[in-house]
């Protein structure tokens, strides 16, 4: 790994954290009436949220910004230029080394074992990106679903400032954020795997190794069977409130808490 992939992990990790302890905080109680109101374990995940906003905006559009531009990385998959993926792949990582100390300390409250698997999984992958430069385009094309983040947290800072699951902003955004999560985690499947195995038996492909074949299509099936589960819970809990909004009734948050973990 570069110095400055180094660099770039231990700045994020650091801002990030700070962002978490003091500008988060500051910004929530000066433009959120009813943040002062949460329990402590609410605000720490209110504030880890916010900070997952940030963090999922930068690499979300840093993320389209490659695809778009990068004809580099587009042309080849396997071994092109890594130089921007690696930049954007080391700020996820400083994220993911910051989250995870914030689960490891507030486990009680804000642990899951699916989100666990989820860091560890994309750790493992990524760790082959910014040291062997390996697999660029996959590797940024796995940080689509990030795009998906701020409407799965919108939802829960709705949910822990009282407002009613049938509540209009609380339905339109549930339902912007089933679709976002199904386009961004879901639908990518079909064409990322088929781009997958179009590298099999090429001279790229075995030109990787055993280790990084292996770190690639393994993290790559836990994190879609873990996107599979979560799209799975976003889609009953959407369609137990749109059923309910429809027949004029309530929902009771309680029952429909589907997907309310740290960071769905």
């Amino acid at each position: 790994m570069d110095m400055r992939e180094v660099y770039v992990v231990t700045g994020s990790f650091v801002s990030f954290q700070l962002f978490f302890s003091c500008v988060s905080p500051v910004l929530s109680s000066n433009f959120t009436h009813g943040y002062g109101r949460l329990p402590p374990h609410k605000l720490n995940d209110w504030n880890s949220r916010l900070v997952s906003t940030f963090h999922a905006l930068i690499v979300g559009l840093f993320c389209l910004y490659i695809l778009w531009f990068d004809d580099a990385v587009n042309k080849d998959p396997v071994w092109g230029d890594p130089n921007l993926v690696k930049l954007n792949v080391a700020i996820t990582c400083g994220y993911l080394f910051y989250d995870l100390l914030l689960l490891a300390c507030n486990w009680s409250t804000m642990g899951d074992a699916f989100f666990l698997c989820h860091h560890l999984a994309a750790l493992y992958a990524y760790g082959y990106v910014l040291t062997r430069g390996l697999l660029p385009y996959f590797a940024n094309f796995r940080l689509i679903s990030e795009l998906s983040t701020p409407f799965v947290n919108q939802r829960w800072f709705y949910e822990a400032l009282g407002h009613p699951r049938t509540h209009p902003l609380v339905v339109i955004n549930g339902i912007v954020m089933a679709i976002v999560f199904f386009l961004v985690r879901i639908a990518v499947m079909p064409p990322y795997w088929a781009k997958v195995f179009g590298t099999f038996g090429t001279p790229e492909f075995e030109r990787l190794g055993l280790g990084p074949q292996v770190a690639w299509i393994v993290s790559c099936i836990c994190l879609d069977i873990l996107n599979t589960i979560w799209m799975y819970k976003i889609a009953r809990g959407c369609f137990k409130v749109i059923k309910g909004k429809l027949r004029g009734g309530t929902t009771d948050s309680r029952k429909s808490n589907d997907v309310n973990n740290h960071k769905d």
